[in-house]
This record gives structure tokens, C-alpha cells and sequence, in this order.
């Protein structure tokens, strides 16, 4: 290896983050130039970005709106750029949705509506249905990201209770066409489960986001219970003619991002190994597991020898039971250091690829042998830091947090564990 493994780490992270920027990505997937108006739409975190990798590629005359996160906004000339709140919605994030809708009012079949897709627009595009507040969405979006439901548990819930997301902006745009061209952050790249699915059908129902409540104990409004009971929540079905003939793209996961990073280690002569894009589960509980595979590699050369970068991604969750600075991916880390207990030659980053961890500006932590020592000798106890999900103090603490600002994009989480040293088995030794 030639180079010192933070800055490896670090390379193949940024490697994630850069294979995953909209200028990239966009102009292959621009459709053809429509004989009427060209409107662009959009919502999520990367959606500034890909509005200006539109403006920088598109011949013909357009206009539009998106909406981004608040410092995630960029120069545009043709599309209005709005910021707005996440992961909790803001007034802002609802006035811009409600703009939205009307902007595409009234469009023709020769009008062509591009939309703009990424993580985060479930907060973002926020347009609450009839009998809802903005007061009702923010308790519902708080109590579901401190319930521990996966991320396509949350958005079958948010889908049920909007008035643009589970196909409602693709039906508001109806006769025109619509092509949609997403950046996927949830594990599975399932379209529905990007920013809730704003421009595509939905195959669950009210029962079932209803179900997702009862299982997780989520404390909301009676009139939120209301609205999912009688099924006057129910969204955009496969199916429906209004949506007939969209064009949807993929156009950046999780999947190639991790394919960068694996690069950036071969490249250094490292062997990668990604064990999946689309992990989910609790991040401590996939921090322990993964803390077992990385010793299997450096105790016995099983699955694979030292050394070697396991990578991985997806979304994990986090159930909210301390008051500690936290992030999903700092939680990882954490009980990964915890269950290493300071094992040699094992280190490990972690971050979100849009830069933010939780509610932080901080995109994740290394991890290194000497990381519990280090703790311990400023008095910091890894496990009581666990248990009060404070992943962020205690890498602050350590002067490791990874601080990226915003990246403008978003596949979701980066995992790198790297083995550097294969250990003597004393078993074989004494064989």
C-alpha cells in the first residue's frame, strides 16, 4: 500500500461523492428538445446541480423551479433555485411545492416536464394533503426519524399524507410528458422510495403505511390516523392513465459510487470487495456485524486475505434512546470500534455522501487502532458514548470527524473497513 491508510480512505469517500456529481450524470440522460415548453421541476439535495448541469447542456429555451437544501443552492440563470428545511419540512419547502404544482398546471401534450430527483426531497417537496398543517407533517417527520422504520417504511408513511408525493406530481402535469432523472439514496433503488416517489406509481396503500405506524409505536395526530383509516390518503396506482408513458432514469446509485471507491483502492494496490449497496438495519447492529467479518480477514483469511478494503452502503437506521450528537453513520462506527476493541491493523470511515450525518454538518468519522485508547485517555467511555448515540462527540472529541460540506449529491451512506495486516493464527502456528 502507498499510502497511509486515513488518506486512502479519504480518497476513495471523496472518489464515492465525485462519481455521483450531477455534471456528470445529467447530460447523457437529457431527452430530446419538445416541440412545445421545456419546464423544469425538482426536489432533493443534488437538485440544484442537476438544474445547472441542465442549463449547461440543454440547447433550447427552458424555465422551471426546484428545491434544494439550505446551503445546497446554486448559481442558475433559467431555473429558480429555492432552499428549504430537511430532514423536517419548513414553510418554505411547502410554498415551493405548492408553486410547483401550479407551474405545471395547464401544460399540453407537446410540453415536456423534466424532473429533477434526489434524497431528501421527502422533506423538500412538502405539500401537505386537505386537513393537514405544516405543524402535523413536522411531528410525523420528527417521530419517524426517532422510530427506527427503514427509510422506505418513512416514505411510505410521508407518500400517504402529501399532496405531491406517490405520483401526484406526475398526474398534475398530465397531458404533458414527463421524464424523471434521479439520484438514488435508498438501498434497492427503488423509484418510489426517492423522495417519496413525487413522479411515479405506488404500490402500497394506506393500510399499509398505517400498519408501519401501530408497528412502531409512532405517536401522531388523530386526524393523521384519520386521513390513512378511511384511505383518503391513497396515492398514484400502476396502472393509472395519467401516468401512462413516463420516462423514468436512473442516472446515479449507490452502486457506482462504491465502484469509484473500489477503484481508488485497487489503484493503490488494494483488493475491494463491496458486500452491498443497499444494507439496512440498525447501525449499531450492522457495525457489530461488520466488526466480525473485519476480524474473520485479519484472524483467518476468510473470506478474503489482508489486506483488503470491504466496502458497502445503503441506509441504516437509528432508534433514538439518548441525547447524544448523532448520525447513522457515526452510530456505525462507534459500535464498530466498540466490538474491534482496538484490534491492529483495522481501520474504517463511514459518511453520508451529501455531507450531513444526522442533523450535523459533518458527513462521518475514521476509525482507527487507536481510536479507544485515545478515547479512554480524555475520559470518554465508548460504550456509554453508544448507548447515548452520541457518534458525533465522540469523534469530534478524537479530532476524526470527516467535515465535507455540501457535496451536492447524495447515494447515500459510504462504509470502507481496511484490513491492512493479516494476523498469525496460533492455531496454524503451532501446526
Amino acid at each position: 500500500m502507498n499510502l497511509a491508510p486515513r488518506e486512502l480512505l479519504r480518497r476513495m469517500f471523496d472518489a464515492a461523492i465525485n462519481a455521483a456529481q450531477p455534471k456528470h450524470c445529467i447530460p447523457p440522460h437529457l431527452p430530446s428538445l419538445p416541440r412545445g415548453r421545456m419546464l423544469v421541476t425538482g426536489a432533493g439535495k443534488a437538485s440544484a446541480a442537476m438544474a445547472q448541469a441542465v442549463e449547461d447542456h440543454w440547447s433550447g429555451a427552458l424555465s422551471g423551479l426546484v428545491v434544494t437544501r439550505y446551503g445546497y443552492g446554486v448559481p442558475c440563470k433559467r431555473i429558480e433555485i429555492v432552499e428549504a428545511a430537511h430532514p423536517v419540512p419548513d414553510a418554505a419547502g411547502i410554498h415551493t411545492a405548492q408553486r410547483i404544482l401550479k407551474l405545471v398546471h395547464g401544460l399540453t401534450a407537446d410540453d415536456l416536464v423534466l424532473c429533477l430527483i434526489s434524497g431528501g426531497g421527502s422533506s423538500l417537496l412538502a405539500s401537505p394533503l386537505e386537513g393537514l398543517t405544516l405543524d402535523d407533517k413536522q411531528a410525523v417527520n420528527r417521530a419517524l426519524l426517532k422510530s427506527g422504520a427503514s427509510i422506505s417504511e418513512m416514505n411510505c408513511v410521508r407518500r400517504h399524507l402529501s399532496a405531491i408525493k406517490g405520483g401526484r406530481l406526475a398526474v398534475a402535469c398530465h397531458p404533458a410528458k414527463v421524464v424523471t432523472l434521479l439520484i438514488s439514496d435508498v438501498p434497492g433503488d427503488n423509484p418510489m422510495d426517492v423522495a417519496s416517489g413525487p413522479t411515479v406509481p405506488d404500490t402500497t396503500t394506506c393500510a399499509d403505511a398505517l400498519a408501519i405506524i401501530k408497528r412502531y409505536g409512532i405517536d401522531v395526530p388523530s386526524k393523521v390516523l384519520d386521513i390513512l383509516e378511511t384511505g383518503r390518503g391513497e396515492t398514484v396506482k400502476p396502472g393509472d392513465p395519467r401516468i401512462a408513458g413516463i420516462d423514468t432514469r436512473m442516472i446515479a446509485t449507490p452502486q457506482m459510487a462504491l465502484e469509484a471507491a473500489a477503484k481508488v483502492a485497487s489503484d493503490a494496490g488494494i483488493p475491494a470487495f463491496i458486500l452491498g449497496d443497499s444494507i439496512e438495519g440498525e447501525a449499531r447492529d450492522v457495525g457489530k456485524v461488520m466488526a466480525g467479518m473485519a476480524l474473520q480477514v485479519a484472524l483467518r483469511g476468510q473470506p478474503f486475505r489482508a489486506p483488503c478494503v470491504l466496502l458497502s452502503g445503503g441506509e441504516t437506521t437509528v432508534t433514538v434512546r439518548g441525547n447524544g450528537r448523532g448520525g447513522r453513520n457515526v452510530e456505525f462506527l462507534l459500535s464498530l470500534a466498540v466490538a474491534l476493541d482496538g484490534h491492529d491493523g483495522i481501520h474504517a470511515a463511514a459518511g453520508d455522501t451529501d455531507g450531513v450525518d444526522g442533523l450535523e454538518e459533518i458527513a462521518g468519522a475514521y476509525l482507527g487502532p487507536d481510536s479507544l485508547a485515545r478515547a479512554w485517555a480524555k475520559g470518554i467511555n465508548p460504550k456509554d458514548s453508544l448507548a447515548n448515540n452520541d457518534g458525533h462527540g465522540f469523534f469530534s472529541a478524537l479530532g476524526d470527524s470527516i467535515v465535507t460540506g455540501p457535496t451536492l449529491t447524495n447515494v447515500n451512506d459510504f462504509r470502507a473497513i481496511l484490513i491492512t495486516e493479516q494476523a498469525i493464527d496460533p492455531a496454524r502456528s503451532e501446526g
